[in-house]
């Protein structure tokens, strides 16, 4: 569906459809700028399946009040909701179907994986990974599309049933409402430090470097609408940062700046060097990215051996409660939060106390009911028993 008529007669039989509708988008990862939707499919009983070419419709928000009282089923809806947005697509009531499979405990939470170990039916992958960007978009490629909002409904349905099962759907459903009234997140700070293998850059001059060329590609990629990666390669920037080049010669020995690269493209990555080269010593990036909240854990054992022992608890704590009850430990509870409140913790520990530091932080209602209570208990040990400090642990992601 590309054009204006076609548009509302979709937005007639989804608007007499009935029960939850499953949407999808997928975007150009990999070979465009940006996370914009280059197809949305949807599909509602008594409406059937619909593929959507928000290029050329770029205002679905019509389609979007349409579907404003149905339930919206969605696989990783994190991923899916900001491009649906930006064409004037929102959620009022969501189903995950990702995030569902998370707490229900299954091991793999693929579309895939979860429609073959929950239906028995088998999803061909092949086109996953294609730049949907391209028009026209080959037919083969448009069967693939629908089959992924042919089988939502009903994943979404045994699910439901699961989760009952194991006594956690109000839990689900809280995650559910939290996704869908979610505020826009606020933009990264310094969006450049998660340029990869950033961490073999030392001084302070060389992260004004990769600083420099990030911006430089950053610009670059947008201009030309395509993948920053296909600019220049992280990999590359960091090469650079680490030589710091004084003229192209040298610039073209830094391995990702060799004899393919056009020279005018060479002499624009040296001029974001010599930027670099120029920036004042008290201008240079600080070593680590500015935030709020409590130091890296690492620090805690050296600034606060108490809140170490808090911390090494609380985990260890999470980590139980997680494993009793089948799901990620992350999905339990934010990291962040669990951090949060062990750095800063009620005066009087209590699973009350504790509680209310938690739903002043974020969590949800059935997290707290599940948490407060076993990390309270591991904050009343570590102000009488310090424990080891935190050991190192990889960076969770949030949820």
């Amino acid at each position: 569906m590309a054009d204006a008529q076609a548009l509302a007669a979709t937005v007639a039989a989804f608007a007499a459809g009935t029960g939850p509708v499953a949407v999808d988008a997928e975007r150009a990862s990999g070979y465009r700028y940006g996370q914009r939707a280059y197809l949305i499919q949807l599909r509602r009983a008594g409406s059937g399946t619909a593929l959507i070419d928000p290029i050329a419709c770029p205002d679905l928000s019509e389609l979007g009040a349409a579907l404003a009282d149905a339930e919206w089923v969605v696989h990783a809806a994190t991923q899916d909701l900001p491009c649906l947005a930006e064409v004037g697509m929102k959620p009022r009531r969501l189903f995950d179907t990702e995030l569902a499979g998370r707490i229900a405990g299954f091991p793999r939470v693929g579309l895939g994986p979860m429609t073959e170990s929950v239906l028995g039916l088998t999803l061909a992958k092949e086109h996953s990974a294609v730049d949907w960007s391209t028009r026209p978009l080959p037919e083969p490629w448009l069967r693939y599309a629908a089959l992924d909002v042919e089988v939502l409904v009903e994943l979404r349905d045994a699910l439901e049933q699961e989760l009952d099962a194991q006594g956690k759907l109000g839990w689900a459903l809280e995650e559910f409402a939290a996704i869908a009234n979610a505020p826009k997140p606020a933009p990264r700070v310094d969006p450049w430090r998660r340029t990869s293998q950033l961490h073999k850059v030392r001084r302070r001059r060389q992260l004004a470097v990769v600083r420099e060329l990030w911006l430089a590609r950053d610009r670059m990629a947008q201009d030309r609408d395509v993948s920053p990666g296909r600019v220049l390669s992280d990999a590359a920037i960091v090469n650079a940062a680490l030589a710091v080049p004084l003229n192209l010669a040298a610039l073209q020995a830094v391995q990702g700046f060799g004899p393919r690269v056009h020279r005018r493209q060479l002499e624009q990555w040296l001029a974001a060097v010599q930027r670099a080269r120029e920036i004042p010593e008290a201008q240079l990036p600080p070593p680590s990215a500015p935030h709020e909240g409590p130091p890296p854990p690492r620090a805690w054992a050296e600034k606060d051996p108490v809140a170490a022992a808090r911390l090494s608890g609380a985990r260890a704590a999470v980590g139980e409660l997680a494993e009793k009850h089948s799901l990620p430990p992350e999905n339990l509870i934010t990291p962040d939060l669990v951090r949060r409140v062990s750095w800063e913790p009620p005066a009087n520990p209590t699973a009350e106390n504790v509680a209310a530091a938690l739903r002043a932080l974020g969590a949800r209602q059935w997290q707290v009911g599940l948490v407060a209570p076993a990390v309270a208990a591991a904050f009343v040990k570590a102000a009488t028993q310090p424990a080891e400090p935190p050991a190192e642990q990889p960076e969770l992601p949030e949820g």
